[in-house]
């Protein structure tokens, strides 16, 4: 017989500790509830994402958020949503200009760090129903969104200088706020959040601001578990934690990283998102130099080229419209998309590591190879072992001549680019190439 390793006594007390305290048996970190694989999955197969950054300083034609206290004099900074009467703005029309440019989502500055919002906040009166306009800017997108098949997203600043219960202020020589909490600062945002949650029903909420002292990785923890507890299957980005942006670390609160101004590097590890602008300045400035079609083009695919997605950020000028020159170039690349998309969605980088003259993206049995280099007559490639090569063609077009053996893949005459923003090669093997191991091309 073998004996019990605890009496009836021992079960008795402990069942009398649970009732009490449910938490005596509780694990010590249980595992914070996490964005679904699936969901993330979805997310990178999207792979073009519009950004928006807007609101009344736009009046001004300066830096969202940056330029209060720094361009434009603070007094006057904080006044210009009395005069934000965007008339022009259609919600329809810009979400047109995303999907026209080939685009599978939407991200809207519901609140920079200049702490104005665009929807009506029980927590503030510094809103849109505080300006003459008096519509409210999330539920107009969230609703277009809806309409034309496009994700609608949502960026929110975790600082807010505007704020006196934030402590910062970015101000020349400022002083902290007399008033600061951060304990109901983090409570404001949570009930915030739960407003746009609640109300648009984002796809994805872009977080910022998370590198100032006041902010730490705890609260971004606490926001973090209050965003699933509300909606498990919101997409979260990499700021609400602390570190670098372009990275995923033990310091890192969010489901993929967001280098910013840049092209990320090649990983087929993490999920990552590189935020670039149209132009130089995030928000609309007036005459603000921008990107030519061959740029933009070739940074949407140098970021599918490096397993990533591309948020391209316009700005929209002050009475609610987009500038022309902007939505054609967009729609420019939309054309481009149309012909070359299967060589983007849906894709993985790789498996040749991008490099100025070309890069690689991948889906099934398929190899995309887009040609940076419009002096390039051949190429040539590594060998992809185990996998006979069928066939060489451009995207939609004419079939090449090429040749595999043990020193490679060889293509010994491109022949005439069918485009000279970036030609795609596709190459069709004998069998799936999504899980090969990267390779120097």
């Amino acid at each position: 017989m073998i004996k019990p390793l605890f009496s009836k006594s021992f079960f008795f007390i402990a069942f009398l500790l649970l009732a009490i305290n449910p938490k005596v048996f509780a694990q010590p970190h249980a595992t914070t509830l996490k964005t679904p694989d699936s969901v993330i999955k979805d997310f990178m197969d999207q792979r073009f994402g519009m950004f928006i950054h807007w609101g009344p300083v736009n009046l001004r034609g300066t830096e969202i958020g940056w330029s209060r206290g720094n361009g434009v004099d603070t007094i006057d900074y904080d006044k210009l949503y009395k005069e934000f009467n965007p008339q022009q703005f259609n919600a329809d029309a810009w979400v047109l200009a995303a999907k026209n440019a080939g685009m599978k989502y939407l991200t809207i500055t519901s609140k920079h760090h200049d702490g104005f919002c665009l929807w009506p906040s029980k927590y503030t009166d510094y809103d849109i129903m505080s300006t003459p306009f008096k519509k409210d800017i999330l539920a107009e997108l969230s609703k277009a969104c809806q309409k034309q098949g496009i994700k609608f997203c949502v960026y929110f600043s975790v600082l807010d200088w505007h704020d006196p219960l934030y402590p910062n202020n970015n101000l020349p020589n400022g002083k902290p706020s007399a008033g600061a909490d951060m304990k109901k600062f983090v409570e404001k945002i949570k009930g915030q959040l739960t407003e746009i949650i609640t109300n648009y029903h984002p796809y994805m909420l872009w977080f910022d601001g998370n590198w100032e002292t006041p902010w730490t990785l705890e609260m971004g923890q606490e926001v973090y578990a209050h965003i699933k507890k509300t909606d498990p299957n919101v997409i979260v980005n990499n700021r609400l934690g602390k570190g670098a942006h372009q990275l995923m670390n033990n310091q890192t609160v969010g489901d993929y990283a967001t280098p910013e101004q840049f092209i990320g590097e090649m990983n087929m590890k993490d999920a990552w998102e590189s935020c670039i602008t149209i132009c130089e300045q995030w928000a609309w400035k007036p005459n603000d130099k921008m990107k030519s079609l061959k740029e933009s083009i070739q940074t949407l695919v140098g970021t599918a080229g490096g397993n990533g997605n591309l948020l391209y950020n316009v700005g929209p000028m002050a009475d609610g419209r987009m500038e022309q020159r902007q939505v054609q170039l967009l729609q420019q690349m939309g054309g481009w998309l149309k012909k070359y998309g299967a060589s983007i969605y849906g894709t993985r980088g790789g498996p040749y590591l991008p490099s100025k003259d070309m890069v690689a993206t991948r889906k099934g049995n398929k190899i995309y190879i887009h040609i940076l280099n419009a002096e390039a007559r051949s190429l040539a490639l590594p060998d992809i072992k185990g996998m006979k090569l069928n066939t060489v063609k451009y995207l939609n077009g004419p079939a090449l001549n090429f040749k595999q053996d043990k020193y490679g893949i060889s293509i010994p005459e491109l022949g005439k680019r069918p485009d000279e923003n970036d030609s795609v090669l596709e190459l069709e093997f004998s069998g799936n190439v999504e899980t090969i191991a990267l390779v120097k091309a």
